[in-house]
């Protein structure tokens, strides 16, 4: 009943979108033009850092999942739709990773520009992981290299639906790449500073593919790529085999994902006898608390690297 209840509610606000229409004047509308900043609506935390620094004085960027949100998990509010309805444009990862937000942002496509920000990202350069049922992994922001090309998304998404300062937003992404491709080479001068053999990142969910794949970590999660596949026994067994076999002796937990499911790994390794430590607290898909370093995409990038340095070297 609880379920059914649920999908009413999804539907109803589905049912909301489908009313809209097209923005005829409306606040999404205004937005657009010289009455003020570009009204832009994002859906992670990153995304919505990355339009802030691109779009500068342009832009109004809101953001709708905050700190510790989980985007696999997360439902649309009717706070949500009114800040869907009232932008000049939408921007959003994709591949997934909001979940069924995927149809929400179909709704919006219809009535105002709306971007996946994964777009830029070639498929080729995706992964594919089998057990995600024939799915991409979204989690694209683990690899710097990867991120720099969803951020021209938010460039030329900017600048299409605000040619007049095309000029502005082109120089602030170039400033923010050059950020982005040091930040890229401090993350893999770090990692090389752990030996090989300690580069072992175990974590509560798969979100750390992309990461692994471009600083050489082997990454381990407890659940899959997506936080909705619920883990069982046979999984905690699972990484408390490769923990002990391999002697690492720090795991993570994410600040997006409850802690419980590492807490049932770390006593299933004190059970066998191998002590192992919560090595930190890593921000997966969602960026620290606004104001502090780890609430912009770089710092966070930072404070992850750090944080898994000092607990594994």
């Amino acid at each position: 009943m609880k379920r059914a209840r649920s999908w009413l509610a999804w539907a109803a606000l589905i049912s909301v979108l489908a009313g809209c229409g097209g923005d005829q004047g409306g606040t999404g509308g205004a937005a657009k033009g010289g009455s003020g900043p570009t009204r832009v609506t994002c859906t992670i935390g990153m995304i919505a850092d990355a339009a802030r620094i691109i779009g500068g004085p342009h832009v109004q960027v809101t953001g709708l999942m905050g700190p510790g949100v989980d985007p696999h998990l997360y439902k649309a509010s009717e706070g949500d739709i009114q800040k869907l309805t009232g932008a000049a444009v939408i921007l959003y990862l994709g591949l997934n990773l909001e979940g069924k937000m995927g149809d929400l942002m179909v709704k919006m496509s219809r009535t105002r520009p709306t971007f996946a920000v994964s777009e830029f990202v070639p498929e080729s350069l995706l992964r594919e992981p089998p057990e995600f049922l024939g799915h991409y992994d979204p989690h694209i922001w683990f690899d710097v290299s990867l991120w720099r090309r969803s951020v021209e998304r938010v460039r030329d998404a900017l600048s299409e639906l605000d040619p007049s300062h095309r000029a502005d937003f082109e120089r602030a992404a170039a400033a923010y790449d050059d950020s982005l491709e040091a930040l890229h080479a401090w993350v893999g001068a770090e990692m090389a500073t752990v030996p090989k053999g300690r580069r072992v990142l175990v974590t509560a969910h798969d979100a750390f593919g992309y990461f692994g794949r471009a600083y050489d970590v082997d990454v381990v999660g407890l659940q899959g790529i997506s936080t909705v596949t619920e883990y069982g026994l046979a999984d905690v067994r699972r990484l408390v085999d490769l923990i002990t076999s391999r002697g690492v002796k720090a795991v993570f937990i994410e600040s997006s994902v409850p802690r419980r499911s590492i807490d049932a790994v770390v006593e299933g390794c004190r059970a066998r006898g191998h002590a192992v430590t919560v090595g930190g607290t890593l921000y997966s898909d969602a960026m620290g608390a606004d104001g502090t370093p780890e609430g912009t995409y770089v710092g966070m990038v930072r404070a992850n690297v750090s944080t898994i340095v000092g607990a594994l070297r």
